[in-house]
């Protein structure tokens, strides 16, 4: 493992730590447990930086928009940041419009600490204390990254002393192409999902569960993304894919949720998960802001595959429950496996 300074945010010193195994380098720095790099190799075998970042710890503070990391106590939206356990309602702050949205960044500005390590695994933890935010509980939160069979294994174990939902997950931006100043627009993505959560304009579920089939987000086989980016109201909307998908399969499993790939660099790249959702989400908001290696971001220049409960669910009685019992653990593991085509 080697450690380096990255920089300062938020006031703080930031560490960035990296290792290496299977021809993968990873990084991830201290603050919001975040991936800021991620090498692999493309069908020639030279390795390439596929997630999307920047090149300090003060660049993410100025301008992340989550760029790798850590996302909590609740990822995606809340409806107007509120919802209620057991007759009490709990008010969180909208960040996002009239509605909250990735647990108004408290896990990505937080300064986590490295609490165990080896040359293939960094383990990261971080305390969300009682009323932070607005959730019940004081949450008490693992996330460990390590690199297992050609594979980045991203696993989670939250645990809070009070009834509370929870939903972790990682909000990196991959584009294979290692080039983040391309668009993913042939990028090939398939997704194991027959439906998904209908949203109204605010991106919150209206609670139907619609269809897949005849819509612009039918990625049952495998297509370019960009084919139907823009084809009908579903994404017109949001300016592209910006959607959860109901997996298939039995919640509580690990199983394969999505194949990403990219022909020109040959990389393929499986996600696994055990959750009952996966928001697909195409960069449609990338400003020209400078990443690593002085390139510019450009629209659509990245792909998010985040897994996850639904949006909302705590305000969803008929979606999967994301609400935990004191005491109870939020574990969870998602999978993403390389490979070339």
């Amino acid at each position: 493992m080697k450690k380096e300074f990255f920089g300062k945010a938020f006031g703080s010193d930031i560490y960035n730590y990296t290792i290496e195994k299977d021809n993968i380098t990873l990084s991830v720095m201290e603050l919001g447990a975040t991936v800021t790099a991620l090498v692999v190799p493309d069908k020639s075998g030279k390795g390439g930086d596929i997630a999307v970042g920047f090149a300090n710890a003060g660049d993410y503070e100025k301008f992340s928009d989550n760029q790798g990391a850590t996302i909590g106590r609740y990822a995606n939206r809340i409806k107007n940041g509120s919802f209620a356990i057991d007759g009490v309602r709990y008010q969180i702050p909208c960040n996002d419009g009239n509605n909250m949205l990735h647990g108004n960044n408290e896990f990505r500005n937080a300064v986590w600490a490295l609490t165990d390590s080896g040359e293939d695994f960094l383990e990261f933890s971080y305390t969300s204390p009682d009323g932070s935010n607005g959730f019940p509980g004081t949450l008490q939160t693992k996330v460990r990254y390590a690199i297992e069979n050609s594979a980045l294994v991203i696993a989670y174990d939250a645990v809070s002393d009070q009834k509370t939902p929870i939903c972790l997950t990682n909000h990196l931006y991959f584009n294979l192409t290692a080039d983040a100043s391309k668009t993913v627009y042939d990028h090939l993505l398939q997704v194991d999902a027959d439906s998904f959560t209908e949203a109204d304009s605010e991106l919150i579920p209206t609670g139907r569960i619609l269809p897949v089939a005849g819509t612009s987000l039918d990625f049952r086989t495998a297509k370019p993304i960009g084919r139907d980016i823009l084809a009908d109201a579903i994404v017109q909307g949001p300016g592209g894919i910006d959607h959860n998908f109901c997996l298939g399969g039995e919640a509580g499993t690990l199983r394969k949720a999505a194949v990403l790939s990219e022909p020109n660099s040959g990389r393929c790249m499986e996600v696994w998960t055990d959750l009952p959702g996966l928001q697909v989400y195409s960069g449609n908001w990338l400003r020209e802001d400078c990443g690593k290696g002085g390139v510019r971001f450009v629209k659509h220049g990245a792909v998010c595959l985040e897994t996850q409960f639904y949006p909302d669910s705590p305000n969803q009685e008929h979606f999967p429950c994301c609400i935990f019992e004191a005491g109870e653990h939020f574990i969870s593991k998602t999978v993403y496996k390389f490979g070339i085509l």
